[in-house]
């Protein structure tokens, strides 16, 4: 890590979380209280030295059993090994929920294929649409050119009549 008082090298940066949800956390875990700048600091080191090591043991108990993804149960063997297993039930109730988001959002994605309507049809309604927008576009043009043109009649008429009364009095 980089030096008190020295800038962080551009690899350092990259192992950081954002500060935003540092802070965010923070204000939500703690809202009446201030927290200063170094301790969020600190907070932050702290934070992603902690995802640093869990990640870094999964990998190793990934490896070890000679898999190529590290799943959910890695982290939870690693939290384990780590000495963490007083937050193994948290992460297992976060894993849960993610799991459950991630369920309804397959659910939300099938609505359309659950509607029973082949795509082809769909396509087709799609195009039926499109054509009726498009006439009724056009329909809404050509009555504002007729309007205009009315409207420009009706000027030419009163410019030629006010022309013919000049005409009467000269």
């Amino acid at each position: 890590m980089a030096t008190s008082g020295s800038l962080p090298t551009q690899e350092e940066e990259e192992l950081t979380l954002p500060r935003a949800s540092i802070n965010k956390m923070i204000k939500e875990i703690l809202p009446n209280i201030r927290v200063a700048n170094e301790s969020r600091e600190l907070i932050l080191n702290c934070c992603t030295e902690f995802i640093h090591l869990v990640s870094s043991e999964a990998n190793d108990i990934c490896n070890h059993q000679q898999k190529k993804t590290i799943n959910a149960e890695h982290v939870l063997q690693a939290l384990d090994r780590l000495g963490f297993a007083d937050y193994k039930a948290d992460a297992e109730a976060v894993l849960k929920d993610c799991k459950a988001v991630a369920a309804k959002r397959r659910r939300q994605s099938t609505r359309l294929e659950n509607l029973g309507i082949p795509e082809e049809e769909l396509l087709r309604q799609q195009q039926e649409l499109f054509a009726k927008a498009r006439e009724e576009q056009a329909a809404a043009e050509q009555q504002q050119w007729q309007q205009l043109q009315a409207a420009a009649q009706m000027v030419s008429m009163q410019q030629s009549s006010l022309d013919f009364d000049q005409d009467d009095y000269s």
